[in-house]
């Protein structure tokens, strides 16, 4: 049985459906993406496995026992990092992580331990002794982990751990939590697809409460094929009319004009490769062909596909 099970998961508010008949499992080890728009039902989900919510159907197991079995038990083996990363800004680092620990029945030389090793494992030694509110936003995010895995739990959650960071800070908190991976599970949720391949050994996609994807990272990018996009940048007459005209061609996503330069990005149906027919087509309408390139396809595009409308 998987290390947490998720049974046809429900959760609403107020007559709204946040998680509708969610069902998945995680098994120990896996640091599993867990990707959506927003208002997908992914919070929501992460807050039911801490038990912040009660699920109105279904069950969640841990170990195979019911959460709500578990009671303390399952808390003290959860680390969990919201979105917001709520932490006392008046207090020293020190200070807080020893809160923490005493909120978690440390005592002793466990505590001390305990402390020093998250210190270590989040590199935040230098501001252990400086107050929270002076930090910046990458050292906040470290304090936050560093109390997340301070009781060494068997379950890391991870809300968005890098929503406003600068690219270099998402980098260092993108190493820190693939090193946490090795001796944990962690379920990481985030808008930066690209941390998502980089991360994780597997994802799955809510959209509208219902998951719908769940696979390895290179089965999802292979299953996203059909999204592959083609990039063209020529001069002559008629060129995007006739590109629409050539089969396997799904949409033109981008067209723009410069220095009587038409430049197309294309986007492929199903397993077409456009770009010999392109050629053929740009000799025998005279055109100067400038660029003719295929990107692969990309945990992004799939996630366009199966969450296309719900930017708004």
């Amino acid at each position: 049985m998987s290390f947490v099970l998720l049974e046809h998961v429900s959760k609403g508010f107020r007559g709204v459906t946040a998680v509708d008949d969610v069902s998945f499992g995680v098994d120990r080890g896996q640091v599993v993406g867990f990707l959506g728009p927003n208002g997908a039902g992914k919070s929501t989900t992460m807050r039911m496995l801490t038990q912040y919510y009660e699920p109105d159907r279904g069950t969640i197991r841990f170990d195979g026992v019911p959460l709500p079995e578990l009671g303390r038990e399952a808390k003290r083996r959860i680390g969990y990092l919201p979105e917001n990363n709520p932490l006392y800004t008046e207090m020293l680092v020190s200070e807080y992580l020893e809160f923490v620990a005493r909120l978690r029945d440390l005592a002793g030389s466990e505590r001390a331990r305990s402390v020093d090793e998250a210190v270590a494992a989040t590199t935040i030694e230098s501001v252990f002794y400086r107050p929270i509110g002076e930090l910046s936003k990458g050292y906040r995010q470290r304090v936050g982990l560093a109390a997340a895995i301070l009781h060494q739990p068997d379950l890391l959650i991870l809300d968005e751990p890098t929503e406003g960071l600068d690219p270099n800070q998402r980098v260092e908190i993108r190493r820190l939590i693939t090193s946490l991976g090795r001796d944990r599970t962690v379920l990481l949720s985030t808008h930066i697809l690209p941390e998502v391949q980089q991360t994780c050994s597997r994802v799955l996609i809510i959209n509208r409460g219902r998951i719908v994807a769940d696979g390895s990272v290179e089965d999802l990018v292979h299953r996203a094929a059909g999204a592959a996009r083609v990039t063209v940048e020529a001069s002559g007459q008629a060129i995007p009319e006739r590109l629409r005209g050539l089969e396997g061609v799904r949409e033109i996503l981008q067209q723009t004009e410069s220095e009587g330069r038409i430049r197309a990005v294309i986007a492929a149906a199903g397993d077409h490769d456009l770009r010999p027919q392109i050629f053929r087509l740009a000799v025998a309408e005279g055109w100067t062909l400038y660029e003719l390139h295929q990107e692969a396809a990309s945990l992004e595009d799939l996630f366009r596909q199966l969450t296309a409308g719900e930017a708004a």
